[in-house]
């Protein structure tokens, strides 16, 4: 696959992982979108093979940490906050329990 083929699909992956990770929050899909497209936009001109798959590999790396690392918080109160953890975040975890039980 050439390198303009790993560009475009490396910036189809991270939208879709926004898209994902940052569902249902505006805001944030918003900002991420914005972010994304301005770091492609800044590099759009880089023509070093080298400094492009460096580029390439931190977009991946970013991609990965999104999709793994990041869960959505929702205010529910003055202090307090609702985590929404993705389906895909939970199966190497051990899922929540409301109800901790303390160890002998």
């Amino acid at each position: 696959m050439g390198q303009a083929a790993k560009v475009l699909q490396l910036f189809k992956t991270l939208h879709r992982t926004r898209q994902q990770v940052f569902k249902n929050d505006t805001r944030a899909l918003e900002a991420a979108r914005i972010k994304i497209n301005e770091e492609f936009k800044s590099n759009k001109n880089e023509a070093s093979p080298k400094k492009i798959e460096e580029l390439i590999k931190i977009g991946s790396d970013v991609e990965l940490l999104l999709r793994t690392s990041v869960i959505q918080g929702i205010h529910t109160d003055h202090n307090t906050l609702k985590l929404v953890p993705r389906k895909d975040l939970l199966i190497e975890n051990v899922p929540y329990c409301d109800a901790p039980t303390q160890k002998h």
